[in-house]
């Protein structure tokens, strides 16, 4: 007779399936698959190539006189991500390098133009999705009273995202005398984006040297996510010189043999005196001779050869205050209407 079932009873188990004597086995769970790495020779030079590195760099080489040791690190740096990003397609392990930066040094030393080079590298890299920089200070992310530091903050980020923040004199966000600076909170803000949005958004902090030094170690989560500390060397005299040359030609204008001279004496003073500048305190000590040089035309009248409106003499140089015995810092060429 065959097998009945109770109406409403469970249904017949079929034979081996379970019941007196019977035995089941766990399923052995799939083995994670090994990634697949491609063994075949890559052409690292064509890599190079393909991204468009060298042209970058030969700009940066191009436009900045000396700062070996800076270049060096770029150079570095762009080795390094081209490597990682090689790697990522060779089917290796994948960990994206820490790409946050530090640059350190006295004004005018190069580290925004070398900000925009490096956002350029990131980018061709394809580290970032734009090649921009959005450059801030504290008075662009720092509020002034209970909420409004957050939505200055996001507002500055929401404009970098995809590219590269760079954050000018950045030890001002924290003013440890000031309880109620609301500094802290656009620094916790940063460190939030920094660590979860770190695909979507490069920053760079920049200032002078010891005081970024505290900076970080008042915040050493901020030092924790830096991957690149880069330090930002003054230009030496002849390099200045080089610089001041540069900027008038770009301006059509030079320097006779003895004006040469005398801004040559007028560096070498002024890189001793306090607030000095490097490439911006050139930039206004030649605004101020073309000033005079201006001067010195119109108070000639006349005719005049037509070559003398390009041409800067020794006195337009000379009459300079750095010459003068007892300048004061408010009078440097640091605030160009001082530098008279």
């Amino acid at each position: 007779m065959g097998a009945s079932t109770r109406p409403g009873g469970p249904p017949p188990v079929p034979p081996g399936a379970g019941g007196s004597g019977a035995s089941t086995k766990p399923v052995a769970a799939e083995p994670p698959a090994e990634p697949v790495i491609d063994t075949s020779p890559i052409d690292v030079a064509q890599a190079y190539k393909d991204s468009n590195l060298e042209a970058v760099l030969r700009d940066l080489d191009n436009e900045l006189v000396g700062l070996v040791p800076v270049k060096t690190r770029i150079r570095e740096i762009t080795a390094l991500l081209l490597v990682a990003r090689l790697r990522e397609q060779s089917g290796m392990a994948r960990s994206r390098p820490t790409l946050h930066m530090s640059f350190t040094g006295r004004p005018g030393t190069g580290k925004t133009t070398v900000a925009l080079r490096m956002a350029r590298i990131l980018h061709g890299l394809g580290y970032v999705r734009r090649a921009h920089v959005v450059v801030a200070t504290r008075d662009d992310l720092v509020g002034q009273y209970v909420g409004h530091t957050a939505p200055k903050t996001k507002e500055v980020l929401k404009r970098a995202i995809g590219g590269v923040l760079f954050i000018d004199e950045a030890y001002y966000l924290y003013r440890p005398d000031n309880e109620r600076d609301y500094g802290p909170e656009a620094i916790e803000i940063l460190l939030q984006v920094m660590e979860n949005q770190r695909d979507e958004l490069v920053v760079i902090f920049a200032g002078y040297g010891e005081l970024m030094e505290r900076f970080y170690q008042a915040n050493a989560g901020l030092r924790s996510r830096i991957g690149h500390h880069i330090e930002f060397p003054d230009y030496t005299v002849d390099e200045l010189m080089i610089i001041a040359e540069r900027m008038l030609a770009g301006q059509q204008y030079e320097f006779d043999a003895a004006a040469k001279q005398a801004f040559r004496e007028y560096i070498e003073r002024r890189v001793h005196q306090p607030h000095f500048a490097n490439a911006r305190s050139v930039r206004n000590a030649l605004d101020r001779a073309t000033l005079r040089q201006a001067n010195r035309l119109v108070g000639m009248g006349g005719q005049i050869p037509r070559a003398e409106l390009g041409r800067i003499d020794a006195d337009d140089i000379r009459q300079s205050r750095v010459f003068a015995m007892g300048i004061s810092p408010a009078n440097d060429d640091s605030h160009p209407i001082n530098d008279r």
